[in-house]
């Protein structure tokens, strides 16, 4: 590669650093993360910090430490925004976030077709810029978005296959939403999303092998292998609603499993059973036993295939994580599965849109997030 080239690669590395840092860098952290010289970095940096991308911090004095303080540096995460959009099959919901994950910026709307890929996406385009204009924001500072939609997405973000339609297969969720709004889309499963949201800013920040899973009325699974998304073939790993030798629909109608369905009414209905149920009634008793049988066998058969450290409950079961959790875990310990850790997500219904923000986050280059440091 030319001098260029190579400047642009390391800017992108510093720019990385300093975005998924949970605060402040020096210049030592850097050089010591990144593997570049202290110089190249300073050099870059001082770009960085011209160009109004990085702020240089005062100096603080550490006690007991001579000489002159660190050079601290710390990304301004307003310079730059990130769009998330979540489609469902009634709604959408689209995020403006800053580079560190909080969300400035909000819109949500039913959709008008969802049989219809092209409608819905001009939806989506539009509740991106409502995000937008309640963050504050301009569209010169939107530098990449990330969409989590439902079925198996493949690596480029193109719909493979799609449980009850296949109006969408086929549709390149990247390309059609960057002609209506003009900068880098990426695209994933929401459950994959939540996977990664988790891993980011959720429950599992101690775990590298995690499935985020959402099961009842609404069922995937989101596979983290040694911290990475697994998607497998087209994109179809944890796509189990399709799997129909595992019992991931058979509890689908049952009132208890509506906690993850999309119509808040149905929602309101699961979580009235799982308050009779705390209250001792015993037919909502039993309703969720047959709930948390369903769940145990499909988690049991994961603590012995995919065998991660930690399977996160979210899409909605975090809602009834006092009922469930204690239920599932006796129930996977009676069952003699590997001793998998159990949680609920701490991300509630944000989990995928989360997930969306560090999927854009994680694709960023020079290009999509910040300038070209100058030639030497």
């Amino acid at each position: 590669m030319n001098q260029s080239a190579v400047r642009r690669i390391n800017t992108s590395v510093i720019l990385r650093a300093l975005a998924v840092s949970a605060g402040p860098m020096t210049l030592t952290e850097l050089a010591e993360q990144a593997g570049l010289s202290r110089r190249t970095i300073e050099v870059i940096l001082d770009s960085l910090v011209e160009a109004g991308w990085v702020t240089e911090l005062d100096r603080v004095p550490t006690s007991g430490c001579a000489g002159r303080p660190a050079r601290r540096y710390e990304l301004r995460a307003e310079h730059a925004l990130l769009a998330a959009v979540r489609i469902t099959t009634l709604d959408a919901s689209a995020v403006v976030a800053d580079v560190r994950g909080r969300i400035l910026g909000r819109a949500y709307r039913p959709l008008r077709s969802y049989q219809d890929p092209q409608v819905t996406l001009d939806d989506a385009a539009a509740l991106v810029l409502e995000a937008l204009d309640e963050a504050g924001g301009s569209v010169d500072r939107l530098r990449a978005g990330a969409v989590a939609g439902g079925g198996a997405i493949d690596d480029d973000g193109v719909v493979r296959r799609l449980v009850h339609t296949t109006r969408w297969e086929g549709v390149n969720l990247p390309e059609e939403l960057s002609r209506r709004i003009r900068m880098p889309w990426f695209a994933d499963n929401d459950t994959n999303l939540g996977a990664l949201a988790e891993r980011w800013r959720g429950v599992a920040g101690d775990h590298d092998n995690v499935v985020w899973a959402m099961l009842g009325n609404r069922t995937g699974l989101g596979i983290l292998i040694r911290g990475a998304v697994h998607r497998g073939l087209d994109g179809a790993a944890g796509e189990i609603v399709e799997a129909v030798s595992m019992p991931a629909g058979s509890v689908q109608d049952r009132p208890v499993a509506w906690l993850t369905a999309p119509e808040p009414a149905l929602r309101r209905v699961a979580l009235d059973r799982f308050d009779a149920a705390r209250a001792g009634d015993a037919t909502a008793l039993a309703e969720v036993d047959e709930f948390v049988e369903n769940i145990t066998s499909i988690l049991t058969t994961l603590s012995w295939t995919v065998a991660p450290s930690l399977i996160v409950l979210g899409g909605g079961l975090e809602d009834a994580a006092d009922v469930l959790l204690p239920r599932v875990r006796k129930a996977m310990r009676d069952a003699r599965t590997p001793a998998v850790e159990l949680r609920a997500t701490g991300l509630g219904r944000d989990a995928d849109l989360i997930g969306a923000v560090k999927m854009a986050l994680d694709r960023m280059d020079t290009e999509l997030f910040g300038p070209l440091a100058p030639s030497a």
